[in-house]
């Protein structure tokens, strides 16, 4: 899976801009974190990247790009976390064992 780092805030606005287009999700990850590296090792085995552009965001180094996530999509911060947008909305978002990556795969679809 080839993801795109997210390092500034300006590519959340283009993410946001560009779910108009194609679904973009965004996955927050915590490099310190052993239950977000599996979730993030689920997303890269489960994820169908033909109709999905996947952004990656280490929240350790990049926090406040996390923060402006929360503040432009309402939802509260968690990590790990995947946050799926289309038309400029959320249509799903779950953090931790909750995120079903089949569902992500099905909206990306429709």
């Amino acid at each position: 899976m080839t993801w795109t780092n997210l390092d500034n805030i300006s590519q959340v606005e283009q993410c946001i801009e560009d779910s108009v287009v194609s679904p973009q999700l965004l996955f927050k990850h915590s490099t310190r974190c052993s239950i977000s590296t599996m979730v993030l090792r689920r997303a890269e085995d489960q994820i169908d990247q033909q109709f999905v552009n996947p952004l990656f965001l280490d929240l350790i180094q990049f926090r406040n790009i996390s923060n402006y996530i929360a503040e432009v999509t309402g939802v509260f911060h968690e990590s790990p976390q995947a946050i799926l947008l289309k038309n400029k909305k959320v249509v799903y978002h779950g953090s931790h064992g909750s995120i079903d990556w089949q569902i992500i795969n099905k909206l990306c679809k429709e």
